[in-house]
């Protein structure tokens, strides 16, 4: 991947990458996180997660939603099952999603990836290795760069999509820059010094951010327990 900026900036970047993979190694990240997404080759599957994806928790409301889209619409694999799909049920039922700004997103992303010819994985997957193809998506009301990059590691490509687990990461490990371009930089830098895929860092990252604000929740859940003092006998 090919970045234009400055040597400056490149050199600024490279300073933040080595304090970002301190810290990963530091917290043993990648040791702890040795499960490897491996990517669905089911397009009604994937564009459902890049459309349902931001701001919602992923464990509990994405993920059961695109496992139940791979197990109760096979046929969805592809595009143009996808579309006799949602031609039959609906695109609501179809994601389990009422709300319509997402399910016009999704709707958004399959009629732009019908207009390419794109049907099956392989032809998305090659799609979207042409930034040109990339830029496309980012016409679409409510896909930015995130959700771009997010699309093309939910395929498989080495990519890093900067979302508010990453900004929390490189903030905790002493990044102070909060640029989309800029961050994207650094973590895929960082990967790159520890020897490691960029797509396998960015998960490790969700998963040791996540799991830390869920120990968090628990925690403080735990501490307004109402206390209840041992029965001593008289």
């Amino acid at each position: 991947m090919i970045f234009s900026k400055s040597d400056s900036d490149i050199l600024d970047a490279l300073g933040s990458a080595r304090l970002v993979a301190q810290f990963a190694q530091e917290n043993e990240i990648v040791r702890q996180n040795r499960t490897f997404r491996e990517p669905l080759h089911h397009v009604g599957a994937i564009l459902a997660d890049a459309a349902l994806q931001a701001g919602l928790n992923y464990r509990t409301v994405v993920k059961t939603r695109v496992d139940r889209i791979v197990r109760e619409f096979p046929e969805a694999r592809t595009l143009s099952g996808t579309l006799r799909a949602i031609a039959s049920v609906g695109v609501a039922d179809f994601l389990s999603w009422r709300h319509q700004t997402k399910t016009l997103r999704f709707i958004c992303l399959a009629d732009l990836l019908r207009n390419e010819g794109i049907d099956n994985f392989q032809h998305l997957r090659t799609w979207l290795q042409d930034p040109a193809c990339r830029e496309k998506l980012l016409i679409i009301h409510g896909v930015g760069p995130k959700t771009a990059d997010y699309l093309c590691s939910l395929v498989g490509l080495d990519c890093i999509a900067v979302d508010r687990h990453i900004q929390t990461f490189a903030r905790d490990a002493g990044v102070t820059a909060t640029d989309y371009d800029h961050l994207k930089i650094v973590i895929s830098f960082a990967a790159d010094l520890l020897g490691v895929p960029r797509r396998h860092f960015d998960a490790s990252i969700w998963a040791y951010v996540s799991n830390r604000s869920l120990s968090t929740q628990i925690l403080q859940h735990t501490a307004q327990l109402p206390f209840e003092r041992p029965f001593v006998a008289a």
